[in-house]
């Protein structure tokens, strides 16, 4: 493991068209590329921590639950630094778990996080498991990376597929040039108002799109504000970039849903009042 090169992969499961418009307000350079069939990865640039303004560990925490809040699909972070490595899931509101190694691979967490982690995932609580269960044990041949080796290999089974040259432990800087040449998507920040209308796109030709109006989902949207502003306060308070990018996120989505809400739903239609008609005179003609 190089000592001066932390990194990170962020594995989505979920395709590109979904994970483009959360990774896009994260405001950071990150390149998008499949893994699979129903997984996407980011690949980070990883500024914040190359440039010490928070440990890897705790930016990547910070936006794996970015992420996964207010969506229907988990993020798994994968981290590594020069002491430690570790993995992070996020899973809508829920607190995140992880669980950590140090850099001669020995575990460094509590096994029941890896079960928690086993469990959010949905992963086979017996084939899984016992390939999982190696990994929370001593093994003198086995250091941090080889760690998150084994741990995608059993995201494989549920199909994972990582870019050929794409491999937890790499230095950052390989990590980019090697999903640069397959082909990876950049996401970079492009402002408030391409980030909305990125938003709003991909919730109306979304399958759900139909869905995400109404008393649920204006419930929905006040629980992201509600949720924001104070981990924004707290995150600030602590100078926790991560984490202030989920509190952004959060409020940012909260917002955007109310107004999707008001803008979208069909006002009421008005009663339709048939025409008057008028007759002729009663009788004409008669008595």
């Amino acid at each position: 493991m190089n000592a001066t090169s932390p990194g990170a992969l962020l594995l989505c499961r979920a395709d590109a068209a979904a994970v483009r418009p959360p990774a896009l307000l994260l405001r950071e350079r990150l390149l998008l590329t499949p893994a699979g069939p129903d997984w996407t990865l980011l690949v980070p640039e990883g500024a914040p921590w190359r440039d010490g303004a928070d440990p890897v560990d705790r930016v990547v925490a910070g936006w794996a639950g970015a992420l996964a809040i207010g969506v229907s699909w988990p993020v798994v972070a994968l981290w590594w630094d020069a002491d430690r490595a570790g993995c992070v899931l996020a899973t809508g509101f829920r607190r995140p778990v992880g669980y950590t190694w140090l850099a001669d691979g020995t575990p460094a967490g509590e096994d029941e996080a890896m079960y928690t982690f086993a469990a959010r995932l949905g992963l086979d609580p017996v084939l899984d498991a016992r390939d999982l269960e190696p990994l929370i044990r001593p093994d003198r041949d086995a250091d941090a990376p080889a760690r998150l080796v084994g741990l995608t290999a059993v995201l494989a089974r549920h199909g994972l597929t990582l870019p050929q040259g794409i491999a937890p432990g790499e230095p950052a800087t390989r990590l980019w040039a090697t999903a640069e040449v397959e082909g990876a998507e950049p996401i970079a920040w492009q402002g408030w108002l391409d980030a909305v209308r990125t938003e709003l796109d991909a919730v109306e030709e979304g399958p759900l799109g139909p869905w995400l109006l109404g008393p649920r989902a204006r419930a929905l949207a006040t629980a992201q504000l509600a949720a924001g502003v104070p981990l924004l306060v707290w995150a600030l308070g602590r100078r926790s970039p991560g984490w202030a990018t989920a509190a952004a996120l959060l409020i940012t989505r909260g917002a955007l849903g109310l107004a999707y809400d008001r803008l979208r739903t069909p006002a009421a239609a008005a009663p339709v009042t048939a025409p008057a008609t008028m007759s002729g005179p009663a009788g004409r003609g008669g008595r």
